[in-house]
């Protein structure tokens, strides 16, 4: 079947969840031209559905009505193993409820409150890992929905600046591009100790993608490969961890701090510390995130799957006695409302959407992230050409579409589950079982 000039509408309706191809602007990109000899795009945690389903929700602002699945994977683990145990429909709480989903992100008796009307928000991406127009895309969909994104380890460009009471900036090993005043720019300051899917590693831009542009945020050298340390060198104890919090608070008293930290054994304990070390938020970062550009034997083999992490810290926290006072964010392949929910049943107060973001902006997880000028979409490049594929006002429509359908899947969650906001299903796992396939 030749379905090549058929409009949007019409090849959604015409995709089945076993033929799906990506979609680009309005125009179509299909390997073949036999409907049915389509191979898929992505692998199991991200299925050509998942992939597909990500982009009509970005396109619709509400979840595919054509039969993919939107929800879950194929990996057979993680949050693909898992649903939720919910009430009869006669028990579900009525449309017109109205669903709270707002969390807080500071817990604690002192420093600014700041809340967000959805639990959650963007995770660090550094300009040099994605383009200009890919940040401010996201700035853009933050500021609208009263949220928050972040940029990375790569430094502050000048662009985000306008948006800055919406951005959270980043300081990592290799202190690129950390300067006083984007400090000061930031409602909320992140350290980044370590990353779920380069544990152990640091972080890395190759120098095809350091550009001269990227180079001088960075202040380094242009087309030289830019290696962070692992770990911080000046920290080793909850001692130190403490005096780089009181470093930003020092120049930034308003600021919430943040602590982004892998997944190991003891993240338990690393939790606890970081708490007492003043910090307001952990993010902890599973092994299921990153871009083409994290190596696979990091991501396959080293950090604590997510799942597992999420209720190991809630319950520590609360044999504390401090789990009140600290908020728990998730990252690390969250991909659907559903691991949203899943991740705070399991005990997260919210969580942290990373790849979602860029599927939703054409994101075909072809890996080619870190190679040569990038992605081809305009998306993980720093290319001055192909950056220009991506207008922000149209990326940030996207991203901000699919926020809505999140919400709206989030909303319905809670009604079918009898709760009337997001914080009484933090650490509910009595609400969770395991899919009946994975018995």
């Amino acid at each position: 079947m030749d379905i090549k000039g058929r409009s949007m509408k019409s090849v959604e309706q015409l995709i089945t969840s076993k033929h799906v191809g990506a979609l680009r602007r309005g125009f179509h990109v299909w390997p073949t031209l036999e409907f049915g000899v389509m191979p898929a795009l992505g692998d199991s945690r991200w299925t050509a559905d998942l992939i597909y389903s990500t982009w009509v929700q970005a396109e619709t602002g509400k979840p595919p009505t054509n039969g993919l699945e939107y929800r879950t994977g194929d990996s057979g683990g993680g949050f693909d193993a898992l649903d939720f145990k919910f009430l009869s429909k006669e028990e579900w709480l009525p449309k017109s409820t109205g669903m709270d989903l707002s969390i807080a992100l500071n817990r604690r008796a002192f420093d600014k409150k700041i809340e967000i009307p959805i639990p959650f928000y963007g995770a660090g991406m550094s300009y040099g890992s994605i383009s200009e127009q890919i940040m401010l895309s996201r700035a853009k969909a933050a500021k609208a929905w009263k949220t928050f994104t972040s940029t990375g380890e790569g430094g502050y460009p000048d662009s985000l600046v306008t948006y800055k009471d919406h951005v959270i900036t980043q300081i990592a090993t290799g202190m690129f591009g950390v300067r006083e005043e984007t400090i000061q720019y930031a409602p909320i300051v992140e350290f980044k100790y370590a990353q779920g899917a380069k544990p152990g590693l640091g972080g890395h831009l190759l120098g095809d993608k350091t550009t001269m542009a990227v180079a001088k945020i960075r202040e380094s050298v242009p087309w030289v490969s830019l290696f962070s340390p692992f770990p911080f060198h000046s920290v080793y104890s909850v001692e130190d961890h403490k005096k780089h919090i009181d470093w930003v608070k020092a120049v930034n008293p308003e600021a919430l701090v943040s602590v982004k930290v892998s997944t190991p054994t003891d993240i338990d304990m690393v939790a606890v510390g970081s708490y007492y070390a003043g910090a307001h938020i952990i993010h902890i970062d599973g092994s299921y995130g990153g871009t083409g550009a994290a190596p696979e034997i990091a991501k396959k083999n080293i950090a604590m799957p997510i799942e597992f992490a999420i209720p190991k810290v809630h319950r520590h926290l609360i044999l504390e006695g401090i789990r009140d006072e600290v908020v728990v964010m998730a990252s690390g392949g969250i991909r659907t409302a559903y691991d949203i929910a899943k991740a705070i049943a399991l005990g997260a107060d919210g969580c942290i959407l990373g790849t979602a973001e860029l599927v939703a902006l054409g994101c075909t997880r072809c890996s080619n992230c870190e190679r040569g000028r990038g992605c081809p979409f305009g998306l993980t490049t720093t290319d001055p050409e192909l950056s220009q594929l991506v207008d922000p006002e149209w990326g940030a429509e996207r991203i901000g579409n699919l926020y809505k359908s999140i919400e709206f899947q989030l909303q319905e969650i809670l009604r079918k589950l009898g709760l009337k906001s997001i914080r009484e299903l933090r650490g509910r796992t009595d609400l969770l079982a395991y899919r009946k396939e994975n018995h």
